[in-house]
């Protein structure tokens, strides 16, 4: 082939590629910029969705670890509330409390919070009822038997409670019910 052939191919193989005129151009450019920001945008969503992976892979870790700490925490509070009277303010007591207090820090450094429950209205999604007494249409815890557990929406233990059924609640016989179910102004009791 001709080296004059070859040019004259060669120019007609790129004008093909070229745009002949500002309007297929202009088109040309709107078509790769849509590509890039669609590129961009998953981009970006991958990113998302790994950050949200690795939150809800710690989350799971943490909660795998508080798990198998719990009992600890539950065997130490049970030991402090049924100390005998005799050794109200002992140094062992304190001891004991205070480890119950580093626990209790601990977890909380962790982003695990109690699920609060005396004087609540039973949830199923957070407590687990053991008994349930009374005559009424609203479930309302009355006793906690076991602390729960989450961290953020994600729940490591329910919450173990008896639950006394009573008639719709007021505001008045709400606030009510907690100062009667712990003899303060709402607070759980340890």
């Amino acid at each position: 082939m001709s080296k004059e052939k070859k040019n004259k191919s060669i120019k007609s193989h790129n004008s093909n590629l070229m745009p002949h005129n500002s309007e297929q151009l202009a088109g040309q450019v709107a078509h790769l910029t849509e590509a890039l920001q669609r590129e961009r945008a998953d981009a970006v969503n991958i990113r998302r969705r790994h950050e949200e992976q690795i939150t809800s892979l710690r989350n799971m870790v943490k909660a795998a670890v508080v798990s198998d700490l719990l009992p600890a925490l539950d065997n130490l509070e049970l030991s402090l509330k049924h100390a005998p009277k005799d050794l109200d303010g002992h140094d062992y007591v304190k001891g004991v409390q205070g480890v119950v207090k580093q626990f209790d820090k601990a977890m909380t450094d962790l982003g695990v919070q109690r699920i609060k429950t005396v004087g609540e209205v039973f949830d199923p999604n957070l407590h687990e009822a053991v008994s349930m007494e009374g005559d009424g249409n609203v479930e309302v815890v009355s006793e906690e038997l076991q602390p729960g557990f989450r961290i953020g929406e994600d729940i490591i233990r329910h919450a173990r409670v008896k639950v006394k059924m009573q008639s719709a609640p007021t505001k008045s016989t709400e606030a009510s019910a907690k100062v009667e179910a712990t003899g303060e102004g709402g607070e759980n009791k340890k």
